[in-house]
Order: C-alpha cells, then sequence, then structure tokens
C-alpha cells in the first residue's frame, strides 16, 4: 500500500559535536531498567550486594561488541570498500540479538566463575531483565525505521488503523510504503514472555529453568516473526534465515538440556531456596 508520512527525527538531541540518537537512548533505557529489576531481586536473594551491577559493568560492552561483530560477519558485503569506521558505527544501527545474548552468556559465565556464585543462578536472575530489555529496545530499531515486515495492504492496514496510533503507523511509511510493524509484533511477544517469565519465578522452578524457559519462549516468537521481515540475515549462500536457523537450534537445545538436567539430577535446587525461606519462619 502507498502512503506519504513524514519520519520521526532519528536525534534525540545535539550538544555541540556530539549527537545523541533515539535508539541509542532507548536501548540504554532498557538496559538500565533491566539492571534495576535484576538488582532488587538478588537483594531478595541475599546475594551479594553490587553483584548483578559488577556483571553488567562486563556484560553490557562485551554484548555490545557481539551483537555488531554477528551482524557484521552476515552483512560483510555491506562494509566491503567502504570507510572502515562504518563498522562500528552501532549508533546507525545494524546489532543482532544473537549476538548479544553470545557475549552476555559467556561474559556471565566467566564472571559466575570469578564470583564463585551459581551460573545458572545469575542466569534466572537476568532472564526477565534480558527480555524486557528486548521489549524496549525494538523501539529504538522504531525510530531508525528498521525491522520491519513487508509491505501491507489497504484492508490490512485499515484493520492496524483501528487499534495502532497514528504516530506508529506514520512511522512504518517508509519511501512512500507501509509495511508491517513487525518490531511491535516482537515488543508485544516479549512483553507476554516477561509476564510467563514472572509467573513461573513464583512457582520456585528447578535452577536454571526460568531462563532455559526464557530462551525457548522468546525463540519460539522470534522464529515466526523472523520470517515476515525484509532485513534478515542470511546464511550465506542460502535462502536459510540464520535468526529462523538459531531460533530452532536454541529450542532443540534447552528441551535436550531440560531433560538432562532432570533425568540425571544435574538440576535439583530451586530457584529461590524456597525450603530455606520456610526454615527461618
Amino acid at each position: 500500500m502507498s502512503c506519504s508520512a513524514p519520519a520521526l527525527d532519528r536525534v534525540f538531541i545535539e550538544l555541540g559535536p556530539l549527537t545523541i540518537y533515539w535508539y541509542g537512548l532507548i536501548i540504554a533505557f532498557g538496559a538500565f531498567l533491566g539492571l534495576y529489576i535484576a538488582t532488587k531481586e538478588s537483594d531478595r536473594l541475599g546475594l551479594q550486594k553490587d553483584l548483578m551491577t559488577d556483571l553488567v559493568v562486563f556484560a553490557i560492552p562485551v554484548s555490545i561488541i557481539f551483537a555488531r561483530l554477528y551482524y557484521v560477519i552476515f552483512e560483510w558485503d555491506r562494509y566491503v570498500g567502504g570507510p572502515w569506521w562504518d563498522v562500528f558505527a552501532v549508533w546507525e544501527g545494524g546489532i543482532a540479538i544473537h549476538g548479544a545474548l553470545i557475549g552476555a552468556v559467556l561474559t556471565a559465565i566467566v564472571f559466575a566463575r570469578v564470583k564463585n556464585v551459581p551460573f545458572w543462578q545469575l542466569a534466572d536472575i537476568a532472564a526477565p531483565s534480558l527480555i524486557l530489555g528486548q521489549a524496549i529496545g525494538r523501539w529504538g530499531n522504531f525510530m531508525n525505521q528498521e525491522a520491519h515486515g513487508g509491505p501491507i495492504s489497504e484492508s490490512v492496514f485499515n484493520s492496524f488503523h483501528t487499534y495502532l496510533p497514528d504516530f506508529i503507523m506514520n512511522q512504518m511509511c517508509i519511501e512512500g510504503v507501509m509495511y508491517h510493524p513487525t518490531f511491535l509484533y516482537e515488543s508485544v511477544w516479549n512483553i507476554l514472555v516477561l509476564v510467563f517469565l514472572l509467573v513461573l519465578r513464583r512457582k520456585n522452578p528447578l535452577r536454571g529453568e526460568v531462563f532455559l524457559s526464557y530462551v525457548m519462549a522468546y525463540s519460539a516468537g522470534r522464529f515466526f516473526i523472523e520470517g515476515m521481515r525484509t532485513d534478515s540475515l542470511y546464511i550465506p549462500g542460502t535462502d536459510i534465515r540464520m535468526a529462523q536457523l538459531i531460533s530452532v537450534a536454541l529450542i532443540i537445545a534447552v528441551i535436550g538440556v531440560m531433560v538432562y538436567r532432570r533425568v540425571s539430577g544435574m538440576a535439583r535446587k530451586h530457584y529461590d531456596g524456597q525450603n530455606k525461606h520456610k526454615t527461618k519462619k
């Protein structure tokens, strides 16, 4: 469907030579809100003060590096022959969630060993914060007019216009064509996953299963939403979308890990030591 609407300004504020983009501001807000929630949960469990803050200090830069590296590797043709500094222009968009997760998990594994804290406990605490950060971060894609789906028909537009505010529909009007707001689909899905994880956490599941459930639930939604996007990363020389392949692999891996941990008895401790709290009473 053809359309005509002005795009929102990608720049939040300019302070002399310093330009702050909405994309970076939104990503930062999601990270800080996630850190706040993780810190409150860590305190509730009686863990070392500032534990999650210390983890984030290392995890955020490592995750950004891995997210950008992942993206650049699969979009290498865009950067060959161009200015070398474009590879580092994260503020222009172009980071991959799966790359960020790889960086975050590797950081958490090393951090847990150094601090002598169970990795699965850290992962369970961080899981709701991660999915919340992802839900908020998708609005950075919205401001950049990226991570959208294919063109929509007039009938679909009329249906959407009944429920969605004008500013969303206008921002999805790109170069005269109206596109599916897949950034919004994923943001909503992530919020639903967040609610699920918070409910699951109250059930005091086996340690590690909040994080594993997060990986599986997010991957399920990402698989279907990715199929609608027009900016997917592909395995070189194929029509296979990398995010869909990774999502399927993660779902299979999570199911395997859950079954193995239960059968082998590795997952004996519960999320928050509920039995210990009962003893205190």
